[in-house]
Order: structure tokens, then sequence, then C-alpha cells
């Protein structure tokens, strides 16, 4: 059995970096720990709304905090940005520039029926307000029933498991998106703008399977292991999409890119895009090569 430090040593990854995707994975015991508080539901007045007007869970604050604590503690990064902070931290004397982007608890509404949720963590040699394709490393941690950290750092996508004692295991190397046909749609069709619903309706003539839990790292995991497409797409009236560039586009994008797939805001590459701030948003389509194919042709069209 390979640990996640032997791991990181056998593929010669750079000392820096390894140290800090150590130390980040590292919080998942006490990410999950979190759960156990909120055995019953919170009182109303301890939820927040973040910067997009999305109401805040004491879980997702607490999931911010962990992270952000152990970052500044360790100075092991100059630059932190994460989904529930309205601004770019800037750590003061930071032993190294790498500059991390982190959506803490992804899928958190689902805890209190107890499903699946992850967290998603993108990587930068420096400042985060970079494309994509710049990231040095990514990953997700996703807490189901076994608690996994999926990670690259450009030589391949692997999974690692953890076990009893909190370390993550080797569980598959070089993971590659497989055929499927599995498709993972956001939002309400009846908000769907044309081209996106001939390109669903392509899909499910040709057998496509609906699979959307609602937890984006639970849902491009699933497509990673069994094949096919996840999408949360521009809408009517909502023509710039739900998801976050930094924070959910571009980690999960680096990581099936890295695994033979594609990532696409329907009219190109999301890795190529530079992002104008941090709470720009996307359409977004993961997954294979052949159905992100289709989705531009089909916005190509009109």
């Amino acid at each position: 059995m390979m640990k996640l430090k032997d791991f990181l040593v056998s593929e010669g990854t750079e000392e820096n970096l390894a140290e800090l995707i150590l130390l980040l994975s590292g919080q998942a015991g006490s990410i999950k720990k979190g759960f156990l508080t909120p055995l019953k539901n919170s009182p109303a007045d301890e939820k927040t709304r973040n910067m997009y007007g999305e109401e805040q869970m004491p879980l997702d604050k607490y999931a911010d905090g962990v992270f952000i604590h152990r970052l500044r503690e360790s100075r092991l990064v100059r630059y932190i940005a994460t989904e529930e902070q309205d601004q770019i931290i800037e750590i003061e004397n930071p032993k190294n520039d790498f500059g991390v982007v982190i959506d803490p608890l992804d899928g958190s509404s689902l805890i209190d029926v107890n499903l699946a949720i992850g967290t998603i963590i993108g990587i930068y040699p420096g400042h985060v307000l970079e494309k994509g394709s710049k990231l040095v490393a990514a990953l997700y941690m996703l807490y189901g029933p076994i608690t996994t950290l999926t990670v690259t750092t450009g030589k391949g996508v692997h999974e690692f498991a953890m076990d009893e004692s909190g370390e993550f295991i080797l569980r598959h190397r070089d993971l590659k998106l497989p055929e499927g046909k599995i498709y993972s749609p956001g939002a309400l069709r009846k908000d769907y703008l044309p081209a996106h619903e001939r390109w669903v309706r392509h899909l499910e003539e040709a057998g496509y399977k609906l699979r959307f839990s609602g937890c984006f790292v639970a849902d491009v995991h699933q497509i990673l292991h069994k094949g096919g497409v996840f999408t949360y797409p521009g809408l009517k009236g909502k023509e710039k999409g739900k998801l976050r560039l930094l924070y959910e586009a571009n980690p999960m994008g680096k990581i099936v890119h890295e695994a033979g797939g594609a990532i696409s805001n329907g009219r190109g590459d999301i890795l190529e895009i530079l992002p104008a701030a941090i709470d720009q948003t996307t359409p977004i389509y993961v997954g294979g090569r052949e159905e992100i194919g289709l989705i531009e042709k089909f916005i190509t069209e009109g």
C-alpha cells in the first residue's frame, strides 16, 4: 500500500508543492469531524449569505476556517481565494509564492440528507487570477461512504482512499476517462437555451442515463470513473452560468483534462479563460471530448 506522501516522492513532485498538497489533504479529517456537529437543524439566525447571495451553512464557514487557518499558520502560500471570502487573502512573509483557490464544501446543502459532498482545490505557481491551464496541481476530496482524494500535478490523475488511521492510500493510478453514457444536467429544463436543449435531447435519444446528485464533485467523480458528461449551462436570463470559474470549473476541469477529457463553456476551453474577477461564473460542460465537441458544434450553429 502506497501512502500519498510516498507517492508524491516517487513521482518526483517538487518538494514545496508536495508539502502543500499534504497539508491540504491533511485537513480532510478535520472537515469530516465537522459533519458530526449539525446532527440537528441549526437555528436560522446562524445562517448567513456569501458574496453570491447564497445561503451559508455553519459548516461551510467551519470548513473555510479550517483551510484558511492552516494555510496562514504554515505560510506555505502567498495567496488564498475561497468561495466563502469576498476578497483574496495575502499571507505576510510566505515561504512560497503559490496561490490556492478553494471551494471548501461543495454540495453542503446535501449534508442533512446524508449524501456525498466534497472539497475542490486548485494550486497556482503565483497569483490566482490566471488561466486554469496555469494550475500546477488540482485536487478534490469526496466525503462519501469512502473518503477519497483525487489529484493531478500534471502527470496523470490518481485517486487515494482514506484508511482507518486517516492516511490517504493509493487506490487508482493514472485514471483515464472511459467511454460511457451518463449525463448530469444541472438547472431547470424550462430555462434551457435552444442549443443546449437540442444537445440534451441528442444525448437522451442516444441512450444517456441521467445521474445528478446536486454535488459537483460527486457528479464529476462518477463521470471520471464511468464516462459521460456533467453540465451546468448558461440559462435564459443567466447566460453566464452559475458555477464559479476559479473555485469549481478550473480545478475540476484540470483534473478531467489530465484524465483525457475536456471542459468547455460551450464555445471553447474553459482552462484558457483569463479570469476578470474572483467571483466570475461560467457555463460548464465537463467530461468526454465527444460530448464537449457536440455542444460546441450546436452552439456555433446557433
